[in-house]
């Protein structure tokens, strides 16, 4: 087969990060096998998130809707609202799958080994979105960003990078 000549050479994504986050979370509010899998809703209570450009902390109130799929991948809904050191409000939502293999299943959901996981050995992925009012942030409604997420202590943490 030909390569379809519209096809481009373009730069491959280059990325730059923007901040890492620790989302602590209420204990899960178990909804309950479905026609699309089992969902279970991980409430936000509380948070920060710190990097070179914008620092401060995750509000209570959002949370992640996530659903387990019948393969044993999550399939991840979240919104959050930050609110930055200087006072203004960021709404965040993303998107994101975390595919661990089946014999680290029973590790990651017990408390006492989760954090111990190394992050290479699963595929824990987002693609956050923001929306503000404030002018000092406004650049972040124009940008796209990809996460890196790993279970910690009380919660969950992501690593977000700005594709440039």
């Amino acid at each position: 087969m030909t390569r379809d000549s519209r096809v481009k050479d373009i730069d491959e994504i280059k990325t730059t990060h923007l901040f890492d986050m620790v989302v602590d979370l209420n204990p899960p509010l178990n909804v309950g096998k479905g026609p699309f899998g089992h969902r279970t809703i991980f409430t936000a209570a509380g948070g920060s998130f710190d990097g070179p450009r914008l620092r401060g902390e995750v509000l209570t109130g959002g949370g992640d809707w996530g659903l387990y799929r019948p393969d044993g991948g999550l399939a991840l809904d979240v919104r959050l609202t930050l609110r930055t050191d200087d006072g203004a409000h960021l709404h965040v939502t993303y998107g994101g799958r975390w595919i661990v293999p089946a014999d680290l299943r029973a590790d990651i959901v017990d408390p006492t080994k989760r954090t111990g996981i190394d992050p290479a050995q699963y595929y824990f992925r987002t693609a956050p979105l923001f929306e503000t009012g404030a002018t000092q942030y406004a650049w972040l409604n124009d940008i796209v960003c990809i996460g890196s997420g790993y279970p910690v202590e009380g919660g969950v943490a992501y690593r977000v990078s700005q594709v440039l």
